[in-house]
């Protein structure tokens, strides 16, 4: 396998109701080894049987054993990546086909530089191309003394072929690490960050100093904070307002009916921002409702949006946006947008109902989730009641109070389940859909 380090010091720079109800009645990288064939149980051999919905057969697909708790799908390839322990200090990057179960390349053995933790995993899109990519953040060396003797470390894989990049970025604070442009982008939490080119592998720093304000807006000077990446620039947002530098200004896009200088964003994927809005104060509903908006992350433009009482999202609590594979439909805790119609739904648990918490949803708007739960991870561990959305006609359908729910479906209908055996190994089970 072809590989290049680089060790860089920051330089500057639908479904309809019918298939609802049948839900509720319920360098070239080398193939994979010997030891990797191991890891995955394919559709020729039995799998674990789990309870799920009827949409996915349990008699066939793959599952997967002892691996991290992160996994990364390629949309273009449709692989599957995850990361195995394969001794006390290191790790190996493994694929396979997300819908068969059929091992891919894997990567190099590599030691990170907190080996007593899983590296975490996430994909980045850069043109055309795909990436993988793991990092872990530590200390250097066994006599790391100082902050300068931190780093995040990541490698960079092409989802093609495998081949690695690897980038080490001097950082002195723990990082968030994300990818919803076409960079990976790391920050502080605050005003600081690393933008990382996962084609170069050149590391850009940007300081609080270099940031660039829109012009009459005081909120945005107070309590600043980067919160994505966009092709034109870092997305941030102050105490009220947000904006992409070079770019958009949330007041310039706010959604009809809405305070234009309220927004607030409160999730960050690829291509789109989960943004608050303020009613506008003459509105009847103004001090019981606040408005949700899906913008289009490049332009800014709301592309859905739907009302939803005050008490149902408290601060500090915001979900995380989820699409399906193929970016037609959202969900977001009780929050569920169609982009096709431009609807959305807040299923908030009005008139005695219990609110819902959705976690998955697939490309033929089809969502899960269970009422009555904390939030998401109380959801994929079985807490609350497990439900069924039709996230086109917004109708729910109750799902068998067993019942284990998908963490993720992939574009081919593969449903992705965990659980966790008597010897406290983690699974991870594709169930290929129902035909």
């Amino acid at each position: 396998m072809r590989q290049k380090i680089v060790r860089l010091v920051l330089v500057g720079g639908v479904l309809v109701l019918a298939m609802l109800l049948l839900l509720a009645t319920c360098g070239s990288g080398d193939k994979g080894s010997k030891k990797s064939a191991k890891q995955v149980r394919t559709s020729a051999t039995p799998v674990t049987q789990l309870t799920v919905p009827n949409a996915f057969e349990t008699k066939h697909g793959w599952e997967l054993v002892s691996t991290s708790p992160d996994y990364a799908i390629s949309r273009s390839t449709g692989r599957l990546a995850y990361i195995v322990r394969v001794s006390d200090t290191k790790y190996q990057l493994r694929t396979i086909d997300s819908e068969t179960g059929e091992a891919g390349w894997h990567g190099e053995n590599w030691r990170p530089p907190s080996p007593q933790n899983f590296p975490r995993l996430l994909t980045v899109t850069a043109g055309d191309q795909e990436y993988f990519v793991t990092w872990s953040y530590g200390k250097v060396g066994e006599n790391a003394l100082t902050p300068a003797d931190t780093i995040v470390s990541m490698d960079i894989y092409g989802v093609e072929d495998g081949s690695r990049r690897r980038v080490e970025v001097p950082w002195t604070s723990v990082p968030a690490v994300s990818a919803s442009g076409p960079a990976v982008l790391i920050n502080d939490g605050r005003t600081n960050s690393a933008v990382v080119d996962p084609v170069t592998g050149r590391v850009s720093q940007v300081t609080a100093a270099q940031l660039k304000y829109p012009k009459g807006c005081a909120d945005c000077k107070q309590l600043t904070e980067v919160r994505g990446l966009a092709q034109k620039g870092l997305l941030l947002s102050g105490a009220k307002e947000f904006w992409v530098q070079d770019g958009w200004f949330s007041r310039d896009v706010a959604p009809k009916g809405t305070d234009r200088v309220s927004g607030i964003p409160t999730s960050v994927i690829p291509g789109l921002v989960l943004a608050k809005w303020q009613l506008d104060k003459k509105a009847k509903r103004a001090a019981t409702h606040d408005l949700w908006a899906v913008h289009d992350l490049e332009t800014g433009k709301a592309l859905a949006s739907v009302e939803c009482s005050k008490p149902a999202i408290k601060p500090g609590q915001y979900p995380q946006l989820v699409s399906a594979p193929s970016g037609g439909f959202l969900v977001a805790g009780p929050l569920a947008f169609d982009l096709v119609t431009k609807r959305g739904f807040c299923f908030e648990g009005t008139e005695g109902a219990k609110p819902l918490t959705l976690v998955s949803v697939n490309d033929e708007g089809i969502a899960y989730g269970a009422a009555n739960a904390r939030n998401a991870g109380d959801v994929l561990a079985g807490g609350g009641t497990p439900v069924a959305v039709a996230v086109r006609s917004g109708s729910t359908g109750a799902l068998p109070s067993n019942v284990r729910l998908p963490g993720a479906v992939t574009s081919d209908g593969v449903g992705l389940f965990r659980w966790t055996d008597e010897k406290d190994r983690p699974h991870l089970i594709g169930y290929p859909a129902a035909r």
